[in-house]
């Protein structure tokens, strides 16, 4: 399972896929994505619970709303660093990171989540794919949540340090690919900021949705053509149009055959 570079996809059909979103990012109580629009459309919701955004009340609303719309709920831990939406890396101790990790996750259980998985957020999720000891702490910490839940709790992310890790741990690894987010030839993701990071376009997003269920296939910015096993699609929720571009999603992918269900 991982990303390569090639021409072509795998030429089997997805029948079914994961679409899902990062919400309950609140800051200072106001949310950052129409929360409510995206529930309606979405299979998975990565619930802030907080370390860059979120709080009591907003993990209790989020849950609610997946519970009313049959969403699975999975926790979005991040770096303890709210003034920079968890999008600073850190050089925080593995233990203090396991222990952040596991707080946060536990909050979201307390919260009410029947917790399904976990994805780590912004700076966290992209350290754990090239730095080993961080990976490890992150797999340990929902290692440890599992413990007290009873079950193993796989995380979702993109390939590197964190497969190894969460085999360690005696965790499951799910690939996600980013519908509105610019792809590298090397299948990371082009870095904020930089020309090409972002896709506002819905049928665009669409269309990209539609070749990586049935294709396994993303385009790269330089037109390389990267594949990838990845059993769950993000549109992140506080991007602009992120209701409308997953509506778009969803409804190409029906059109497409494909069914979006979550796979945890």
């Amino acid at each position: 399972m991982g990303w390569g570079a090639g021409r072509g996809g795998y030429g089997g059909r997805m029948t079914a896929i994961d679409l899902n979103a990062d919400l309950g990012e609140t800051v200072d109580g106001a949310p950052t994505a129409d929360d409510a629009g995206l529930f309606a459309v979405i299979s998975s919701a990565s619930v802030a619970s907080g370390g860059h955004a979120g709080d009591a009340a907003s993990m209790r609303e989020a849950v609610a709303r997946a519970a009313q719309r049959g969403v699975a709920v999975g926790g979005h831990p991040s770096y303890p660093d709210r003034a920079g939406f968890g999008r600073t890396r850190l050089a925080l101790p593995t233990a203090d990171l396991r222990a952040a990790v596991a707080g946060q996750l536990n909050a979201l259980v307390a919260a009410g989540a029947d917790l399904r998985y976990v994805k780590p957020h912004g700076a966290l999720y992209h350290a754990v794919r090239d730095d080993a000891e961080q990976a490890d702490a992150l797999a340990a910490a929902v290692a440890d949540v599992s413990g007290r839940l009873g079950r193993a709790l796989p995380i979702l992310g993109l390939p590197g340090a964190i497969e190894g890790a969460a085999a360690r741990a005696g965790l499951g690894f799910r690939l996600e690919a980013f519908l509105d987010r610019g792809y590298r030839a090397d299948g990371s993701l082009v870095p904020r900021g930089a020309a090409g990071d972002l896709l506002h376009d819905p049928a665009e997003v669409a269309s990209r949705a539609v070749r990586l269920a049935t294709e396994g296939v993303v385009v790269a910015i330089d037109g390389t053509l990267v594949q990838t096993d990845a059993v769950s699609l993000c549109v992140h929720g506080d991007s602009p149009g992120a209701v409308a571009m997953a509506r778009a999603v969803r409804a190409a992918l029906v059109a497409a055959g494909v069914e979006i269900r979550a796979p945890w």
